[in-house]
């Protein structure tokens, strides 16, 4: 530990960023934490279980937002983006805008008032899949545990409502934006990843077929706090799904989307078939797959899933889905390449498999850095006292997040305490 070492500054709170900023903080270095959403988790708090344990997140979420809670060496900034960077390995300088809450966090309140408002939001937790009021708890175990108020959704006589109803000082409906420059010895990037946008998979029925969703949005249903209560239901008619189809590599391997393998769907395909299973014996799950990718310790999964005789295993690439427009029930245009056959089955449901897209392929880190083809960074980036882990460095699970995190952490104390600020 070095008494006078400058902060180290990470750019994203989910699992990887939180990882990274417990491990360089409870061994004596300041972190300044920062998140665009107004609660810690990214990914993570999204899922349902992890593979292979099938334990929920909120173990692996719970503990490191304890240890973020009980450490005052760090600082955590959400509903924040970093706008500019500059300076050297040793001596960076960032400037963090942060965007108002209105919630002061001064006094209580209860879901009473939240009920007495009529202003709707999209709900970004549950991908859309219905709203929120425009004055929200994030989630059950939401860090900060803050309610956040969307601003631009609240009508004005919501505002008035909340106004009155709300104790003195509760809220800040005039709080403005907060320009905040920082002094930092290490920058450590971790912004994560979003799914592939599905709407450019035409062929394969999202946004044209009702019952079309995305392995994310698949994620959500079996989660209790999902918009379906933890019930795989149909968005059509809300009816229970009972034949389910999972579409590998939507867009994935695919020059004229991703080329690349995720690495990750082929397991949270199987997890999601699980799911379905183990909420209702009598449904049944096919899988219609290029490979099926489970490296080392994750093909007992895979195999576990082969024996289940209501789970079926299709070697082909489905080249389009059609939607019955009475049943809204679906039939995917593919060939058994081991049959050699075309499967003529409908599905109540299809799940797409859509891959990883890093966050900085949009959106880059305001200093100049190297990415690829893709967007992704190399974890020993291009500027010395910057390091990269997880998602934005490649497609990876949660385990191999949390690892290149740590590793991270240890770079950026070696970089503020100078012995380490070169990545080559």
């Amino acid at each position: 530990m070095n008494a006078e070492a400058k902060p180290i500054l990470v750019i994203g709170g989910g699992i990887a960023g939180m990882t990274a900023a417990v491990e360089a903080a409870e061994v004596g270095y300041p972190v300044i934490l920062v998140e665009q959403e107004a609660f810690l988790g990214g990914r993570v708090v999204r899922s349902h279980k992890y593979f292979p344990k099938m334990c929920p997140p909120t173990c692996g979420f719970e503990i490191n937002a304890r240890r973020i809670r009980n450490n005052p060496r760090i600082t955590v900034r959400t509903l924040a983006t970093v706008e500019a960077i500059s300076g050297v390995a040793g001596d960076f300088k960032a400037q963090i805008k942060v965007r108002p809450r209105y919630i002061t966090g001064g006094r209580s309140f209860d879901d009473s008032v939240v009920e007495q408002l009529t202003s709707e939001r999209p709900d970004d937790l549950n991908m859309g899949m219905g709203t929120t009021k425009a004055l929200y708890y994030p989630h059950d175990m939401a860090y900060p545990p803050l309610y956040a108020l969307d601003r631009d959704a609240l009508s004005e006589a919501d505002a008035k409502t909340l106004t009155e109803a709300l104790p003195a000082g509760a809220i800040d409906l005039d709080m403005g934006e907060e320009d905040v420059e920082v002094n930092v010895g290490a920058i450590i990037v971790a912004t994560g990843w979003k799914p592939y946008d599905a709407t450019k998979l035409d062929h394969l029925g999202f946004g044209r077929c009702a019952n079309v969703i995305t392995n994310v949005m698949m994620e959500r249903l079996a989660a209790p706090g999902g918009p379906t209560g933890g019930e795989i239901l149909r968005p059509s008619d809300g009816e229970k799904a009972m034949n389910v189809a999972f579409v590998q590599c939507a867009g994935s391997r695919d020059e004229k989307h991703l080329p690349y393998c995720s690495a990750v769907c082929c397991m949270a395909s199987l997890k999601q078939a699980r799911y379905l299973r183990e909420g209702n014996e009598d449904t049944k799950a096919t899988v219609f797959y290029i490979d099926i990718r489970t490296v080392g310790r994750l093909e007992k999964f895979y195999y576990d899933m082969v024996e289940d005789t209501n789970v079926s295993f299709v070697k082909g690439k489905v080249a389009k889905i059609e939607e019955d427009p009475e049943s809204k029930n679906l039939t995917l245009d593919v060939e058994d390449t081991i049959a050699g056959e075309k499967p003529s089955q409908e599905f109540d449901l299809v799940v797409l498999a859509t891959g990883i897209v890093p966050n900085t392929a949009d959106v880059k880190i305001p200093i100049e850095l190297d990415y690829d083809e893709y967007g992704f960074i190399d974890g020993a980036t291009s500027v010395d006292g910057i390091f990269a882990a997880g998602c934005t460095t490649h497609p990876c699970d949660v385990s191999r997040a949390t690892k290149e995190s740590t590793a991270a952490a240890l770079k950026a104390i070696q970089c503020v305490n100078g012995r380490g600020g070169s990545n080559g």
